[in-house]
């Protein structure tokens, strides 16, 4: 079996057309769900009519979706199927979904289109977060953030495969370098497995913090 190392450098080595493929598989499953996860869209209804209010509902589906990220059984279960199709570990996989279904219903709740191909590019690129988007665009390898390309008149597909090229490369170094944090955390006394799940939970919640700055409020949202 190929260690993560092996695989993140394998993906890295596919490039952009295949990022772009594994991007539109991951959120395919994230905003449209299926028999494991019910869709983004009625995830976010449920909670509004819960919670009664958007802010309130955001920050309901933002604790959730930590909670399924730190849940190795639910992600390892959503990964395994995205896994299949797309070629990357099953948890990461699941990870990655849990996240953009996270995003999804926050920008839904926003009052976005998330069947729109170009909120589905700012979805993704929100992916990264804020600091990994910031020195994108400080090394001028971005133009723009995601509320800008989620705004545009037009749909930019040389964008979406740029932003594509950037998450998936990022995703691809996750594996290898989760892999060496588990490793070293792992030899501290009174640390045990757990430790993969923290790290996703923290990056799950930057996620959703910057996803919320992003798709600011477009229009009221009928309760």
């Amino acid at each position: 079996m190929a260690n993560p190392n092996d695989v993140g450098r394998n993906l890295a080595r596919r490039g952009p057309e295949m990022g772009g493929n594994v991007l539109r598989q991951l959120l395919e499953v994230a905003v449209n769900g299926g028999k494991v996860v019910p869709s983004a869209k009625s995830a976010a209804a449920k909670a509004l009519v819960k919670h009664g209010s958007v802010d309130a509902a955001i920050e309901a589906l933002i604790s959730t979706h930590l909670r399924l990220a730190t849940a190795q059984g639910f992600v390892t279960n959503v990964g395994g199927i995205v896994a299949s199709i797309v070629g990357l570990p099953a948890n990461l996989a699941g990870v990655a979904v849990t996240q953009i279904r996270m995003v999804a219903t926050i920008a839904h709740l926003r009052g976005y289109d998330i069947d729109d191909p170009r909120v589905r590019t700012a979805m993704t690129l929100c992916l990264l977060g804020e600091h990994g988007v910031g020195q994108l665009i400080q090394r001028s390898e971005l133009p723009t953030t995601p509320l800008a390309i989620a705004t545009a008149p037009v749909f930019d597909a040389s964008l979406d495969a740029l932003v594509a090229e950037k998450v998936f490369g990022e995703m691809a170094n996750r594996i290898g370098g989760r892999r060496a944090a588990v490793v070293l955390v792992r030899r501290i006394p009174l640390v045990g497995g757990g430790v993969s799940g923290v790290l996703d939970a923290w990056h799950t919640n930057s996620i959703g913090a910057y996803a919320k700055t992003q798709f600011v409020t477009r229009r009221r949202l009928a309760k």
